[in-house]
């Protein structure tokens, strides 16, 4: 199934004492320079992707399931289905996904989830070992992370500098954000044994950055800047710049606020009065996009694409593509030919689901 000429807006920045404004104009929708096949559908809510050396595709459905496409064709059994004390609940249940960097090798997957214990949800990262398209838990790297209906961030990367990056939502108690005892509201950075690297910004702790409301998405550039995308409490989502020890600022500020009690750090861009959703985030580093971040968004049914100065530090122009053709976005990941891979996130229960969601789409470089 290919679509070849999606819905496309252009959206013009301006900027004003640092704060960055946004104008939506419609433009051509025959500039889209990928082609649009749908590799995977009838899914229960893909939430996460990797993709290994080889173009196999690993992915999470947020009920429960590791599962993989492997040449082009998805795989019917799952490598792992959850059971308790996993839960699925609300916004929770089985969220990222990463790839051991030697993963030919050590076959290690990393992946987030929620579970129960006693009357309480928290959040772990726990280590799969893959055999023969199968998978078991061979250790928990990290938990007790706060969880609950909303707010569990999930996404988990791999840096350039071979730690696990994590995020975390607030859980829905916001003061957890400030909280340096606290592992919400947080991105979080350690070792791919669950240690703690020594050149944290706070010793002894997880914490890389601190003041987030929901983060949903991480991506680096070409200079090993770290972009994340943070979901905002009545529009003015965010896409930020993360600084080791850095304060976004939640629940003290949102957008392009100041604070009297702390130093915050300004996001890159926000979305002022409309509501993006923003959740997977990808660098481009090849082809038509090569150099722009990519951004899905839930609510706003699209996907971002925001070009960037050289040093990729100031957004030049943010164009939206596919708006509401494939309802809500959530993941998006590069693989290494150049193509871009979308999962879609409409039976999560704030879509309107058709006969075949949910999908993941590739777009391929024309």
């Amino acid at each position: 199934m290919k679509k070849i000429f999606p819905n496309i807006f252009h959206k013009s920045i301006s900027q004003n004492n640092n704060v960055v404004s946004i104008k939506l104009k419609s433009i051509t929708s025959r500039q889209f320079p990928y082609e649009i096949e749908v590799i995977a559908e009838k899914l229960y809510v893909p939430w996460a992707i990797d993709i290994s050396t080889e173009g196999n595709i690993y992915f999470t459905e947020r009920y429960g399931s590791v599962r993989i496409i492997e040449n082009g064709k998805l795989n019917p059994q799952p490598l792992i289905t959850f059971s308790s004390p996993f839960v699925s609940q609300g916004e929770g249940g089985l969220m990222g996904i990463a790839l051991d960097p030697n993963f030919l090798q050590n076959h290690y997957i990393y992946v987030m989830h929620s579970y129960a214990e006693g009357n309480r949800i928290y959040n772990r990262v726990i280590r799969l070992v893959e055999s023969n398209n199968k998978a078991f838990i061979d250790k928990v790297l990290i938990d007790k992370i706060p969880g609950g209906q909303i707010h569990n961030g999930g996404r988990i990367k791999i840096g350039p500098d071979k730690k696990l990056y994590i995020t975390t939502g607030d859980a829905g108690d916001s003061a957890l954000s400030q909280d340096l005892n606290s592992t919400a509201g947080k991105i979080l950075r350690i070792e791919l044994d669950g240690s703690i690297p020594k050149d944290n910004p706070f010793t002894n702790s997880p914490i890389f950055s601190l003041g987030h409301r929901n983060p949903q998405g991480l991506a680096w550039n070409f200079e090993n800047v770290l972009y994340e995308s943070e979901h905002g409490q009545s529009a003015h989502d965010e896409i930020n710049i993360i600084h080791p020890g850095a304060n976004y600022g939640w629940p003290l500020v949102q957008g392009d606020e100041d604070s009297t009690e702390i130093i915050v750090q300004k996001p890159l861009i926000h979305s002022g009065e409309d509501t993006w959703a923003p959740s997977g985030i990808a660098f481009v580093s090849q082809g038509p996009w090569k150099g722009k971040l990519l951004v899905t968004n839930l609510r706003g049914q699209q996907l971002l694409s925001i070009s960037l100065n050289g040093k990729g530090t100031v957004v030049k122009n943010v164009e939206s593509w596919l708006k509401n053709d494939y309802g809500r976005l959530r993941e998006v990941v590069q693989a290494k030919d150049g193509s871009i891979y979308i999962a879609t996130s409409n039976r999560d229960g704030r879509g309107n689901p058709d006969i075949s969601d949910d999908r993941i789409i590739r777009l391929i470089p024309k």
